[in-house]
């Protein structure tokens, strides 16, 4: 092929070849061929397969299990893993984020919706708590249903609520493989247990961390 073009000046350089070369300047082809090499070129780092799985090493000795509660080992290597009937201990979430004007605290921290604030006591979010002591409102059946309003809908909307934890979503952040929101905690905790980095939701394999977006609309 070098020969060719040699012999043949006015020969092009194909698109397959144009992609592998440094300075596309000075290279022999069309403007169209250089701009697709172009994109190609600039896109290449970002291609899936570039990827690199960050080997897990052995946790610090701080680390606590999210199954058992112990220190020292994954949830994967959990030596309660081979008990079935194990119940898995209640993970208590964190209040990162969330002000503390927009807390009200409570003492039992099995309390429903509880999270462990940076003083080391427990709180729930304000709006929780409101939504929590109302409760469903049961209709008596077969009666005409009242007119909706906006100020009587006392439910969170869905688009709020995390689909790991089911609860209000905390530094929401988007998974780039499906476009779907996460508490930041949750889905960096479920793709680090997870022994391919896997996506939860669409189970796509190799999904860093790193990749994640922080959806500053749910945020707000």
């Amino acid at each position: 092929m070098f020969c060719e073009q040699i012999g043949d000046p006015s020969a092009s350089i194909p698109l397959a070849q144009l992609i592998k070369t440094a300075s596309l300047a000075e290279a022999n082809a069309s403007e169209e061929d250089k701009i697709k090499a172009m994109m190609t070129q600039s896109c290449h780092e970002y291609d899936p397969i570039n990827y690199m799985k960050k080997p897990l090493g052995p946790p610090p000795l701080s680390h606590t299990c999210f199954h058992c509660g112990g220190l020292g080992h994954y949830k994967k290597n959990c030596p309660e893993n081979r008990d079935k009937n194990f119940e898995s201990v209640p993970r208590i979430k964190k209040s990162t984020g969330i002000p503390m004007s927009f807390m009200m605290e409570v003492k039992d921290p099995s309390t429903k919706g509880a999270m462990l604030t940076n003083s080391g006591k427990y709180a729930i979010p304000t709006i929780n708590a409101e939504a929590y002591s109302r409760g469903k409102k049961e209709k008596p059946p077969f009666l005409p249903e009242e007119p909706s309003s906006s100020s009587s809908d006392d439910s969170i909307p869905e688009e709020l609520l995390c689909p790991i934890c089911k609860d209000i979503m905390t530094d929401a952040v988007l998974i780039p493989c499906c476009g779907n929101s996460y508490c930041d905690e949750c889905i960096r905790t479920a793709l680090l247990e997870s022994e391919e980095h896997t996506c939860p939701t669409c189970h796509q394999t190799d999904v860093s961390p790193d990749a994640l977006i922080a959806n500053k609309f749910l945020r707000q």
